[in-house]
């Protein structure tokens, strides 16, 4: 992507659609102070140059708490990243993929109902096709979350 020049009120209607993704057209423009089309023609421009890259839900933190969350560290086959991360987008209970550097090659963070459904979320993940090992940690508590 190259270098996107944002100005003030770019940077102002994207934070308002971070706290409402789904904000009316209209009700961002009145917060604006500016016309419908005006706040559309921006929204739609900030799509095409990829500032705003898709839109997205946010569940409320009791949901989340009854969840079993853990870290699973995976180690790959060589050259086999690319069909391992296709793999993983395809299943929900995997909220995050990093790359890492180290002993590992990802670090999944996923989300489970329960100890046994993350259980086998941890074999299933084991078992894809070039995955050389896991380990995983599972999360007991979040001390600090920003």
């Amino acid at each position: 992507m190259s270098k996107v020049l944002l100005d003030a009120t770019d940077r102002e209607l994207i934070a308002l659609l971070r706290e409402n993704a789904r904000a009316s057209t209209a009700e961002l423009a009145r917060r604006l102070k500016l016309s419908r089309t005006t706040v559309q023609s921006r929204i739609e421009r900030l799509e095409r140059q990829r500032v705003i890259a898709g839109y997205t839900i946010t569940v409320p933190d009791e949901i989340e708490a009854s969840l079993v969350r853990a870290h699973v560290m995976i180690t790959l086959v060589p050259k086999q990243s690319g069909a391992i991360e296709t793999a993983l987008r395809k299943i929900p209970e995997v909220r995050v993929l990093h790359s890492v550097s180290g002993p590992f090659d990802l670090i999944a963070i996923a989300a489970a109902a329960s100890i046994g459904e993350l259980d086998e979320l941890i074999d299933r993940i084991g078992a894809l096709d070039g995955v050389e090992r896991t380990t995983s940690a599972i999360v007991l508590s979040t001390r600090i979350e920003r």
